[in-house]
């Protein structure tokens, strides 16, 4: 179905289109990149890659300026978003990540004949992907959402994020130059622009096949609604952040208290505190929380406010924080000073975990530099925080390994609620690898079978299909006897080349 708004967008201002003209074009595009080999694939992505590097000297500081975040922060950005999509033209240029499985046919096997059976992963098709405010680059226009697309063989429509225009316009024009450069359809990607009602309207729109998304509950969920109200629904990959705890442990905390402190502080505080990973939470032994609660005081009071991303964000965080001062459960640690502009200034407050556990309210992510300190009392109190607690990206925990003996019940607890569990640092960081996983149960995304970051990213974009008694010339080069690409499959449950 088409949506009732106007069915027009702006798309690198260039002349109006309609939605039907851009997934024509992208389904146009779809039909032959899915064929695309991997080498060549591979060798259009490094091109994106390579113009990103080219165009540092205008990004960098425009995303700076753009975002509010410092030019250090965007350098860092910019080589991670360079990085992982090199990992991507890797991965599709080695190819084995399609999953080729061969099952051969048996026509002596009795009572029936064994069928010849062949499986891989194949694109799609068109994706929608949403780009978000807190990285301008590495989860937007060119960042791992759009290119784990690219690597699978789908097209992507790109709706920009209105916090950083110029900056996703730029990356765009680099990703056009490496479209053109190596000769595929210009429907590969298409950028456009607007807001929630142009977003709505490419979600609903029949070809596409997918949706990406990084950004708050409230977004995602809207995107997840329409997805699945279509007359055929389609996967919504929706990130939506999360508390991300930290469970302490006393023996643990004990051994250095300062240091932990400021370990926490640093990783709540950086970026100030706009990162889906930004410990939110964390539960501190009664017997420690005065001492502790000292030490965070200390830590935080030398934090300076910075400008937060955009004027909404900014008005968010202190509405949150102003409906929190009325809650007669918080004791404040450190209250947050009067907003100034855009800044964001830190603040956290302590909490009983008898109260914690009364409200899901306590839950809810703050987007901004602010924590609640939950004081639990033993075991009883834990276990009963696991059960309570919400779906997570990560969860952390600081315990020595003889604290963690005898509470298996309580991690396999936990482990049931994220997505990634550290037992050292802080979950501020996301390295970009093969065995990242970056996704959590529901409410942190909307698929917990997913990740965002990582190779295993590219696996949102395919589906797997089946070739039965299929001669081997109408095969995929995935599948033919011959094994063409020279990938690693699955030939008669033996793991092979």
């Amino acid at each position: 179905m088409q949506p009732s708004i106007n069915n027009q967008l702006t798309i690198n201002q260039t002349p109006l289109m309609t939605y039907d003209q851009i997934f024509a074009k992208a389904q146009e595009a779809f039909l032959f990149y899915k064929n695309l080999p991997g080498k060549e694939k591979a060798a259009f992505l490094r091109k994106i890659a390579d113009g990103l590097e080219a165009e540092k000297a205008t990004i960098i500081p425009l995303a700076s300026k753009e975002s509010n975040l410092p030019e250090g922060r965007i350098t860092g950005e910019l080589g991670r978003t360079t990085g992982q999509i090199r990992m991507f033209a890797k991965l599709v240029e080695e190819g084995s990540w399609v999953e080729a499985t061969i099952d051969h046919a048996d026509p002596n096997r009795t009572p029936a004949p064994k069928p010849d059976i062949r499986r891989f992963l194949t694109p799609l098709g068109p994706v929608v992907v949403f780009g978000a405010s807190n990285f301008p680059l590495a989860f937007s226009t060119a960042g791992g959402d759009t290119v784990s697309a690219l690597a699978a063989g789908c097209p992507v429509i790109y709706k920009a994020h209105p916090a950083h225009p110029e900056t996703s316009k730029l990356v765009a024009q680099v990703i056009h130059r490496a479209v053109t450069d190596s000769a595929l359809p210009d429907g590969i990607f298409q950028h456009v622009e607007g807001g929630a009602k142009e977003g709505q309207a490419l979600a609903v729109h029949p070809i596409a096949k997918a949706i990406a998304f990084t950004g708050s509950h409230y977004g995602g969920m809207a995107l997840f609604k329409t997805a699945s109200q279509r007359n055929e629904p389609i996967p919504v990959y929706a990130e939506m952040g999360s508390v991300n705890p930290i469970f302490t442990f006393e023996q643990k905390l004990s051994k250095d208290i300062a240091g932990s402190a400021k370990a926490f502080i640093s990783s709540l505080t950086l970026g100030v505190g706009q990162f889906c990973t930004n410990p939110g939470l964390i539960f501190v032994p009664k017997s420690l929380q005065k001492e502790f609660a000292a030490a965070i005081k200390s830590e935080i009071e030398d934090i300076a406010a910075a400008p937060m991303l955009h004027e909404g964000i900014a008005d968010a965080y202190y509405n949150a924080l102003q409906y929190l001062q009325g809650r007669e459960e918080l004791e404040w640690v450190k209250v947050a000073a009067a907003k100034d502009l855009i800044k964001g200034h830190p603040a956290l407050a302590k909490i009983k975990a008898k109260d914690w556990l009364s409200d899901d309210k306590f839950q809810q992510e703050v987007f901004g530099a602010f924590a609640l300190m939950v004081v639990y009392e033993g075991e009883d109190d834990l276990l009963a925080i696991a059960e309570k607690l919400h779906g997570q990206l990560t969860i952390t925990i600081w315990a020595e390994e003889e604290e963690l003996s005898d509470k298996l019940f309580l991690i396999n607890l936990l482990e049931e609620k994220c997505g990634r569990m550290l037992y050292k640092g802080v979950p501020t960081g996301v390295e970009v690898g093969y065995a990242m996983q970056h996704g959590g149960p529901y409410p942190s995304t909307s698929d917990s079978r997913s990740t965002s970051v990582g190779v295993y990213a590219i696996k949102r974009f395919a589906r797997p299909i089946a070739f039965q008694d299929m001669p081997d010339i109408l095969l995929p080069d995935a599948l033919r006897e011959s094994n063409p690409l020279g990938i690693w499959r699955t030939i008669d449950g033996e793991f092979i080349k």
